[in-house]
């Protein structure tokens, strides 16, 4: 049977590409040696449950453990009801031991006890009974919620010291965060913030490097001798930046729909439509990471990110939050950003679709007789768009920092749906963001900007960034978009104008001011 790369569920190794899990947790052997138990955190779709599988698999195999992976998700059914809860996981415990284990490793039925202690007596009875030292991972623990998670978190504490011969040798919590903490009652009774105090490290599975991504594709390659060049592998890389899901998404859709004939080499051009089908797609991944822009949490760091502007008095838990859901990275050169260049699409389309949907009939009148781009026509159709409709969009976008931003951006995506792409470039303290609009052989530059109360016009601060965002896309001319959203002035069918500019490099420059 061929393999192919896989978008939905845990890898299997028959079945799909995938790369050994152990690399990604160099750590793991040691921990399980030395009776550990640990936190394995990470962001959605970056491979937790196949890796667990996998290394539980190995463990086994191993001839030295008892190891399976186990999920806790079916007791989020029983938010309440802790006796509820414990009965579900621990049936769904059975049910993945008769499938993962050999019949002589298998736990006899469980035990009865009461509720609240139905977990640590099933462990304890597991790890007295199995003929080799148990290992248990348990993913989605962070489906549980409230009271039935501090009291399964409770039970592992209690069993801990009973370690190896009474209860598993090693144990890790594997699910989106890197702590489980307890409001301050409870934490006051047990001395801690965690009910899980008793981890010894937090190790989070890491995105794949430029060349674990070479590796996965060169299998495909090995199977059906389409060639991966190395351009498109580096391309690949850059839109990713190794999140899992991403890479085997871009290339799935490469492979079986865009160039399904293994022998057409695959190119850069390949990654970049395929990019584009995903983003306009809004696949199940990229659409449940949308849905997050909707947390107070989340709106308070990536509003200013997309503003440009510095982070404000943000709590550090909440900082941790959004890089544990894997929307945010700490760049290398400091401070936080995008993850990766698709979410950085995918964020602002995200937003600007309530103004999007609000916009009215549009005649592309951009458009010359041949189908091209006329940029000066683009110019007069937005002024007019944004005289008369400015004002109550500004009213539907959902970040109001940023909302003209998304405004405009939302009339962009009208003029490139005919046939063009938009790509945004946006970062932390830098009060501005970049817009590159292509539409066959036309590119056009656009830079934002925004004049807040308190503050001197941004005009020669545009145009000064104007200068390197127009030499790295090798043009002469661009547009500085001005956005005035200071108190007490005209409305946007007054104020809005425009005038010609010099960058301090002599690059011509279209001001629009609104």
């Amino acid at each position: 049977m061929p393999r192919w790369f896989n978008t939905a569920g845990p890898c299997q190794p028959a079945k799909h590409y995938m790369l050994p899990p152990a690399a990604r947790l160099p750590m793991m052997q040691r921990l399980i040696e030395q009776e550990g138990y640990f936190i394995i955190h990470a962001p959605r779709q970056v491979g937790k449950t196949t890796a667990m599988l996998a290394l539980a698999h190995e463990l086994t195999d191993s001839g030295k453990y008892t190891a399976i992976m186990v999920s806790a998700e079916v007791g989020a059914a029983f938010p309440k009801d802790i006796d509820k809860a414990e009965k579900a996981i621990l049936s769904a415990w059975q049910q993945a031991a008769r499938i993962r284990l050999p019949e002589d490793l298998q736990p006899s039925s469980w035990p009865e006890a009461p509720a609240g202690s139905q977990i640590n007596r099933a462990l304890q009875e597991w790890a007295i009974t199995s003929p080799r030292p148990l290992v248990v991972f348990i993913d989605e623990i962070d489906a549980l919620q409230d009271n039935v998670l501090i009291g399964v978190l409770r039970q592992l504490r209690d069993g801990y010291p009973n370690r190896p011969q009474g209860f598993p040798q090693s144990l890790a919590l594997v699910g989106l965060r890197d702590d489980y903490k307890v409001a301050s009652g409870e934490s006051n009774r047990l001395h801690t913030a965690s009910p899980f105090n008793i981890k010894v490290e937090s190790l989070t599975l890491r995105n794949f490097t430029r060349e674990e991504v070479g590796e996965l594709y060169a299998q495909h390659t090995h199977d059906t001798g389409q060639i991966f060049s190395d351009k498109a592998v580096d391309r690949a890389f850059y839109l990713t930046q190794g999140q899992p899901w991403l890479v085997n998404a871009l290339a799935r859709q490469i492979v079986e729909v865009i160039a399904p004939d293994p022998t057409t080499n695959i190119t850069v051009e390949h990654f970049d439509q395929a990019k584009e089908i995903l983003i306009r797609r809004q696949d199940t991944h990229l659409d449940s990471l949308a849905e997050r822009l909707r947390d107070s949490r989340i709106r308070q760091i990536v509003e200013p990110i997309l503003a440009g502007q510095s982070l404000g008095d943000i709590p550090l838990d909440d900082r941790r939050f959004a890089l544990d859901l894997g929307l945010l990275r700490r760049d290398p050169a400091g401070g936080l950003t995008i993850a990766n260049p698709i979410y950085r699409e995918v964020i602002p389309r995200v937003l600007a679709s309530g103004p999007q949907d609000s916009l009215p009939i549009i005649q592309p009148s951009w458009l010359q007789p041949d189908g091209t781009l006329d940029i000066n026509k683009l110019l007069d159709a937005f002024l007019q768009f944004w005289r008369q409709h400015g004002e109550p969009l500004l009213r539907s976008a959902p970040y109001h920092e940023v909302a003209p931003h998304l405004v405009l951006m939302a009339f962009l995506h009208r003029v490139v749906n005919g046939g063009g792409t938009l790509e945004r470039e946006y970062a932390i303290g830098t009060d501005r963001m970049d817009l590159c609009l292509r539409y066959g052989s036309v590119i056009l530059a656009m830079e934002l900007k925004v004049w807040r109360d308190g503050r001197p016009d941004p005009l020669n601060a545009g145009l000064d960034q104007l200068d390197r965002y127009l030499a790295g896309l090798g043009l002469e001319q661009g547009w500085l978009v001005i956005f005035d959203k200071r108190n007490q002035i005209p409305s946007i069918a007054e104020r809005t104008m425009i005038a010609a500019a010099k960058t301090p490099k002599g690059k011509q420059i279209t001001v629009i001011r609104g």
